[in-house]
């Protein structure tokens, strides 16, 4: 009996006519059949939110060689959801999301609709890792990605993933020639802070746009994945989706139990 080739699922938050999901498909196109399932149009910021209140509709865009795209108009996690219980023949063998245009770094990755896809994946016991670049013009470079995605997806093919665990894979602005090499690190200590600009329309009225700036906590810290891409290599985190706070667990007993009413 024939082999059945590995069957890839791709999704991302940039929208299904990005750069970086097209970069993606050719990256991964001699390592098995694709299947990509991603948002008609940008859904940045979305992280792990999904459509409950409105159909989510489906339209298949393409089918070449063996790349079959569909857009789809809800989340990230949507497509995913709905490519797993709709859409493909069989539970796919890896789930790939991004390549985002901009940074899903440090606290970034909470917010992120790219890595809401990977880690929807990973929950679904689907190997999955998120790819992502420091450069969020539309005509990203993607030269680093290019150079090293396939490799890292392939041992992630060779050497699989621990039950619970995907992959948030970023690459700094930087050329091949000047890269340091991959770094497995772990998520920086930081927050975003969010201001609102407030602002008049045209009819008079206000409204309030978000801008802000990230605060690293720990810039010196060299086992963090900031840290890393400021200094030309390559971040790899690993994600757990167990949310649990293990080290908690036992101090909190020590006051919980003695709780009376």
């Amino acid at each position: 009996m024939k082999k059945k080739n590995p069957l890839i699922l791709l999704s991302n938050d940039d929208g299904v006519n990005s750069k970086g999901i097209h970069t993606l498909i050719d990256i991964l196109k001699p390592y098995g059949d694709i299947v990509v399932v991603a948002p008609e149009k940008g859904e940045s910021g979305k992280s792990h939110a999904i459509t409950i209140n409105l159909p989510v509709r489906v339209t298949k865009i393409s089918e070449y060689d063996n790349v079959t795209i569909f857009s789809c108009t809800g989340t990230p996690v949507d497509s995913v959801k709905l490519a797993i219980n709709q859409l493909l023949p069989r539970k796919p063998d890896f789930l790939v999301s991004g390549i985002n245009h901009g940074s899903n770094a440090s606290i970034s990755v909470i917010y992120s609709g790219t890595m809401g896809a990977a880690i929807e994946g990973c929950l679904n016991g689907i190997p999955s890792i998120g790819f992502s670049v420091l450069d969020h013009s539309d005509d990203a470079d993607f030269g680093l990605a290019k150079a090293y995605a396939g490799s890292i997806f392939k041992n992630v093919m060779e050497n699989d993933l621990p039950i619970g665990t995907c992959l948030n894979v970023n690459f700094p602005v930087s050329t091949i020639d000047k890269i340091k090499g991959i770094r497995v690190c772990r998520q920086t200590r930081g927050v975003w802070k969010e201001e609102y600009e407030k602002r008049i329309d045209p009819h008079n009225d206000e409204y309030y746009w978000l801008t802000g700036d990230f605060h690293n906590f720990e810039p010196e810290a060299k086992d963090t994945d900031e840290w890393a891409l400021a200094n030309k290599y390559i971040a790899i985190v690993p994600i757990q989706v167990d949310l649990t706070s293990y080290e908690a667990i036992k101090k909190i007993r020590d006051w919980a139990y003695d709780i009376s009413i």
